[in-house]
């Protein structure tokens, strides 16, 4: 990921949405790496930080908190400014382009040129662990996948990074980064800290 202008990590301050689901676990990765984080709840939570992380949860209830906590404009306009955002589950249905299985009234940020099926693996009972090769890491990497949405198709500005099977788990497209699993749960900062190469 390109960076506009590089900072060290002692000064980055990456921001975590914490409306709802595992944004505590992202902290600590971010923490082990040496990053400053701030828990993302509020709009001028959201006007000190470098960069943002979107974690897993539930894409709708996500969805509806973050109209009622007025985020959603000022999160879509730093994203159109090209502020670095990695979303991680239901973060990815998020900043996805089109949600095939989402509500009505389900909102996206549009931030990357995929279609993503929401729960595409199954429940939560047929959620499972996988090794994944990523091109930019030496050695596999463990995806752990819960309520996992599957990136149905992408398109030609979107990069491919990883595999399960046939199905992309990992995409990027300028700024923006998207992992169908949970990086944050596999005790391993190497995708936190490629993400963070481009902040």
């Amino acid at each position: 990921m390109v960076a506009q202008s590089q900072k060290s990590k002692s000064e980055l301050t990456v921001g975590v949405l914490a409306l709802q689901g595992a944004f505590s676990s992202h902290e600590a990765v971010l923490n082990k790496i040496g990053v400053s984080s701030r828990q993302v709840r509020t709009p001028q939570d959201l006007e000190v930080v470098d960069a943002l992380v979107m974690p897993g949860g539930e894409s709708t209830t996500m969805s509806q908190l973050l109209e009622s906590a007025n985020l959603f404009e000022p999160i879509n306009a730093r994203i159109k400014n090209r502020m670095p955002v990695f979303g991680t589950c239901a973060g990815m249905i998020l900043l996805a382009k089109t949600i095939i299985d989402g509500r009505d009234d389900q909102l996206s940020f549009n931030a990357i040129d995929i279609d993503v099926q929401r729960n595409a693996y199954g429940r939560q009972i047929d959620s499972f662990e996988a090794e994944i090769e990523i091109g930019a890491l030496t050695g596999s990497f463990h995806g752990v996948f819960i309520r996992a949405p599957r990136i149905v198709s992408f398109g030609s500005s979107v990069t491919a990074l990883a595999y399960c099977g046939d199905d992309v788990v990992l995409a990027q497209q300028d700024k923006v980064l998207v992992a169908s699993f949970h990086p944050e749960l596999a005790n391993d900062i190497r995708l936190h800290e490629l993400f963070l190469e481009g902040v």
